[in-house]
C-alpha cells in the first residue's frame, strides 16, 4: 500500500485538526509512501462519524479528530475501539487537563476559535486603516472612520489613533494647519465621531522645542514660537467651532487617558 489515508473530522471548520495532521505529516518527507488528508467539517451527527469510520476501515486510513461535542466525541472513541482504527483525538485531553484545572466546565460549543480570529482579523483592519489614513494622507478616510480626529502638529494623533485601533475602532486624524483649508468631508462627518484635540501653548511650545532638537535641528525655529502656536490654536478653535465636535484637552494626558475619554464618550 503506497498510499496513506488521514481523515480529519471536526465538528467546525477543521483546520486546526489539518494543521496538526500536516504538521505531523511534514516529518516524512522522505517516505516512500504518499500522505493523502481529507477534511470532514461540521460532524454533528453519529451518522456521519460512521461514513468517516467505514472509510478509514476500508483505507486502514488513520482518524485525527477536534470533537468538542461530548457526545459526538464519546461515540467516535467508541466506534474506533470496535473497528481497531488508529485515532488521535487533539483537543479531547487538553479540554480534559483544563477542566481540572480550572473547576468548570468548558462550554462545548465549536467555532470559538474562529471568533477569537475574527476578533483579530478586524484589529488588524483598525490598524492598517490608521495607517492609511494617518495625517491626512487620503481625506476619503474621513467618512469611512468610526472615529476623526484633529488638532494641530504634536497632539499625539497618530499615537492615539493606533491605541484606538488596537480597541478594533477605525480612526483617521487630519492635521490643521492655517494655510491649508480643512478637507471638505471634515464638514460632512457627524459631529459626534469627531475628536478635537486642545493643548496649552505653553506645552506645545516645550514638546516642538524637543522634537526639533531631537532631529538635530535648533529650537528656534517658526514651528515652535509661541507667535506661530497661538496662530495654529486660534485657527483649531476655529476649525473645531465649525464643525461642532467635542474637543478634549490633551495638555497633561496620557495618550491612555485621552483614549478613554472617547471610549468613554462613546457609550453615553
Amino acid at each position: 500500500m503506497n498510499e496513506v489515508n488521514v481523515y480529519v473530522v471536526s465538528d467546525s471548520v477543521g483546520e486546526t485538526a489539518e494543521l496538526v495532521a500536516k504538521a505531523c505529516v511534514s516529518q516524512f518527507r522522505q517516505s516512500r509512501k504518499s500522505v493523502s488528508i481529507k477534511r470532514f467539517p461540521y460532524i454533528e451527527e453519529t451518522i456521519h462519524v460512521d461514513e468517516v469510520i467505514s472509510l478509514a476501515k476500508e483505507n486502514n486510513g488513520i482518524i485525527v479528530y477536534t470533537l468538542v461535542r461530548p457526545h459526538i466525541r464519546d461515540y467516535i472513541e467508541e466506534q474506533v475501539k470496535v473497528h481497531n482504527i488508529t485515532a488521535h483525538d487533539v483537543v479531547g485531553p487538553i479540554i480534559s487537563s483544563l477542566q481540572e484545572v480550572c473547576e468548570e466546565s468548558p462550554i462545548n460549543e465549536p467555532g470559538m476559535v474562529h471568533d477569537l480570529d475574527e476578533d483579530y482579523f478586524k484589529k488588524i483592519e483598525a490598524i492598517e486603516f490608521a495607517v492609511k489614513y494617518d495625517d491626512g494622507r487620503d481625506p476619503r478616510g474621513i467618512l469611512k472612520a468610526d472615529i476623526v480626529l484633529v488638532g494641530v502638529s504634536r497632539t499625539s494623533k497618530t499615537p492615539l489613533s493606533q491605541y484606538l485601533a488596537h480597541k478594533r475602532l477605525k480612526v483617521a486624524n487630519v492635521p490643521l494647519v492655517p494655510e491649508i483649508d480643512p478637507p471638505e468631508e471634515l464638514y460632512k462627518v457627524n459631529p459626534k465621531k469627531c475628536y478635537g484635540l486642545k493643548i496649552s501653548p505653553d506645552k506645545l511650545n516645550h514638546i516642538r522645542k524637543e522634537r526639533l532638537i531631537a532631529l538635530g535641528l535648533k529650537d528656534d525655529a517658526t514651528y515652535a514660537k509661541m507667535e506661530r502656536i497661538q496662530e495654529e490654536l486660534d485657527h483649531f478653535d476655529r476649525v473645531a467651532g465649525k464643525i461642532g465636535c467635542p474637543v478634549i484637552d490633551v495638555t497633561n494626558k496620557a495618550v491612555e487617558e485621552t483614549a478613554n475619554v472617547i471610549l468613554n464618550d462613546l457609550m453615553n
